[in-house]
């Protein structure tokens, strides 16, 4: 399995081409993008033709986790030519974008996802858990060639990776702020995630939606 992020930017772009949420996953015969945040279509387009693409999944209906799909919406109507592409998300993500595009007509096949679900996508196993922000948001647990990447979306404390089984290969998880100023309880700390990796028994943690202004550095430390 391959991540590649496209975007990790929390809530508004970075001043240095720091777009916001985007992750392309690639194995087997899947290449999902999960999230498409403002910024990462552009990225995602240095990675890999968006032809190739075998689903989205967005998480929820924030735009920098998921306003950069007008574009893609765009290429596969006018460019590609290409209708069905499934697009997973929970409820409130197709009806909130629906007001950029006017009509999605047949350009994706939009699947509702909701807590506990867990669907196929190609090789890739994907299970969903809803987590601790104001819209329905969804976890990610994605199995892929024999190993699992657990991506958090955005959360607060009250939900922890440890909801999924134990021991992923890696965990994406939200760190907005650094413990000593955590703005608002609806995002993790760089501390709270390592606590939840480490508890989960992850392998290893990758740190992302950080605030643009923060060091990054001492968010690892």
């Amino acid at each position: 399995m391959e991540l590649t992020v496209l975007g990790c930017s929390g809530s508004y772009g970075a001043p240095a081409g720091g777009a916001c949420s985007g992750y392309l996953v690639r194995g087997g015969d899947a290449v999902i993008l999960m999230d498409c945040g403002n910024g990462a279509f552009t990225n995602l387009q240095q990675h890999v033709s968006p032809a190739e693409l075998t689903a989205v999944v967005i998480t929820h209906a924030h735009p920098d986790h998921c306003v950069d799909i007008y574009g893609l919406h765009v290429l596969n109507k006018y460019g590609l030519e290409r209708s069905c592409l499934p697009v997973y998300a929970p409820e409130g993500v197709e009806k909130t974008l629906e007001g950029l595009v006017g009509d999605w007509t047949d350009t994706f096949d939009w699947q509702l996802i909701s807590d506990g679900d867990a669907v196929s996508i190609g090789d890739a196993k994907l299970q969903f858990s809803r987590t601790d922000h104001p819209l329905p948001t969804m976890a990610i647990d994605l199995s892929l060639d024999g190993k699992r990447l657990v991506y958090t979306s955005d959360t607060g404390p009250g939900w922890s990776v440890e909801t999924f089984e134990s021991g992923a290969d890696l965990v994406l998880s939200e760190a907005t702020y650094q413990h000593d100023d955590i703005r608002a309880p609806i995002h993790l700390s760089a501390r709270q995630a390592g606590e939840a990796a480490r508890a989960a028994r992850a392998r290893r943690l990758m740190l992302t939606h950080l605030w643009p202004t923060i060091d990054p550095v001492a968010s690892v430390e």
